[in-house]
């Protein structure tokens, strides 16, 4: 693989695309999902640098719970009126081996930053698509998302994210 191959501006497609991360609760016993919904984002090859933004609106956190996700949009977790979106950006790229690229990002959650090296799988859709993805695990307390009630959950959450984009003309 070859940054060139990946020439030009490429928009995310929401609709392909899904932001998912894994929390531990009641001291590891039970693992709990949440889902973003309201996502946008945009990339740029130029020459051999890839950038890009991907912007996640806090507020669309979904677990199944409803007081649950009332609770996460609070200012103990993810604070959504003061901190509307939850940003990733990509500085750089390096294509690491064949279908894999490491991305350089910045990524910003109530104010605070977080540098990040994701490992990341390029899947060709076809069709001017293509998929990202990429696994990490945050420690939410570094990014100020840190309300636990009676220390039940931990420091760590598991993100996974898989996000299509499609080559603008």
């Amino acid at each position: 693989m070859d940054l060139q191959d990946f020439q030009g501006r490429w928009l995310l497609d929401p609709e392909r695309t899904t932001i998912t991360t894994h929390s531990p609760t009641f001291w590891g016993f039970v693992h709990v999902k949440s889902v973003f919904s309201a996502l946008d984002g945009r990339a740029e090859v130029e020459d051999d640098r890839l950038t890009g933004t991907l912007r996640i609106d806090a507020a669309s956190v979904r677990t199944g719970i409803k007081r649950r996700d009332t609770h996460l949009r609070s200012a103990e977790f993810f604070d959504v009126e003061a901190f509307p979106t939850v940003e990733i950006v990509a500085e750089s790229g390096e294509v690491t081996s064949p279908s894999w690229v490491t991305l350089h990002v910045r990524l910003t959650a109530k104010g605070r930053e977080q540098e990040l090296d994701l490992p990341t799988h390029v899947r060709n859709l076809g069709g001017g698509a293509v998929q990202l993805s990429t696994t990490a695990t945050l420690n939410r307390r570094s990014l100020g998302v840190d309300g636990n009630l009676l220390g039940m959950m931990g420091d760590a959450a598991g993100v996974e994210a898989a996000a299509v984009f499609v080559r603008q003309p």
